[in-house]
């Protein structure tokens, strides 16, 4: 009978083992499991594109990381929600960016610490109207139904900026990108402001222009001298002539991934090496990051701190990162 007695010495052994063994299996769950949000815009603009190629390229690339996108309202709303903890990083427009780090204009007393990963495009904000309007210029926009951009986004803000400094009155009308689409197609609305695909028209211009013919209007010599005085958080873009469109000059800013405060340094430097060392399937996607030195554009148009994860990676590169993009 004592033979049959548990050893106790031994049962503790056992016990400890299994503990070990679901201690390990937990924390490797844990880790497979780590989901990250990326916050992106309206599904309709080849943004929204780039960011689909972006978490496909950290899931292969960035081990544990489980990442997807979130269709938002574009850059206002995805820094709201990077402020409530909603998303871990997302698509910026630079100038909304400096304002909401640093607490001033729409953020006044509500700042938001995000910290920039890296720059992948320039964005010349295209002022698109039907080629059947009448309209030949910004000034003649004053009293027509036109939409500013995405309803929530950085465009939309920034071109309501730019007509009160130009002082030039549309009728605004807000919507989705998809609505407004509809609505230039069907002449309800007479144009609206899009960012471009680097250089080119976006997807959504394009689409208007396949049925409906379009014209792109710009700024002249007078209006860009005084939104250069008026807004110089805001860059003065000169687009060549593409095809049946003419060159032209029209307000820009840099589009960029921007991170919470609250995402760790390893997985910041693991997601930033990962893409800016892929750069096939983000051009594949976008074509205004082909060819684009994703570092020497983050350093150029960065205009907050870089997280300390995007800082070693470039350290590594064996570039000098200028003082104003270190956090004091």
């Amino acid at each position: 009978m004592e033979r049959n007695k548990p050893n106790k010495n031994n049962m503790f052994v056992i016990f400890s083992v299994i503990l070990a063994a679901c201690t390990v299996l937990s924390t490797g769950m844990a880790q497979a499991e780590k989901k990250l949000l990326i916050g992106t815009t309206s599904s309709s603009s080849s943004h929204y594109g780039y960011f689909v190629a972006v978490s496909q390229i950290i899931n292969k690339k960035v081990a544990g990381i489980d990442a997807s996108v979130v269709e938002t309202g574009a850059t206002m709303d995805n820094l709201r929600r990077i402020k409530r903890k909603q998303i871990d990083l997302g698509l910026v427009t630079t100038n909304v960016l400096f304002a909401a780090y640093n607490g001033i204009g729409s953020f006044e007393g509500k700042p938001v610490k995000s910290k920039l990963l890296w720059v992948y495009a320039i964005a010349p904000q295209n002022v698109i109207v039907r080629a059947d309007s009448g309209i030949n210029s910004l000034a003649e926009l004053t009293g027509r139904k036109f939409n500013p951009g995405l309803k929530g986004s950085a465009t939309e803000k920034t071109s309501d900026a730019v007509f009160k400094a130009l002082g030039i009155a549309p009728e605004a009308v807000r919507g989705s990108t998809g609505d407004i689409v509809a609505s230039v197609k069907d002449n309800r609305v007479t144009g609206y402001v899009k960012s471009g695909s680097g250089m080119n028209l976006d997807a959504s211009s394009l689409d208007i222009a396949t049925m409906t013919p379009i014209k792109i209007l710009g700024l002249n010599t007078q209006q860009k001298q005084k939104l250069a005085g008026a807004m110089p958080e805001l860059s003065i873009v000169d687009v060549p002539q593409n095809g049946n469109y003419p060159a032209y000059t029209t307000w820009g800013f840099a589009v960029a991934a921007s991170a919470s405060p609250d995402l760790d340094d390893e997985t910041a430097y693991q997601i930033v090496k990962a893409i800016c060392e892929d750069k096939e399937e983000q051009a594949a996607a976008f074509s205004g990051a082909k060819g684009v030195d994703f570092i020497q554009y983050t350093l150029k148009y960065a205009t907050v701190p870089l997280h300390p994860g995007a800082i070693r990676y470039f350290k590594e590169r064996g570039v000098d990162i200028p003082a104003r993009l270190i956090e004091k």
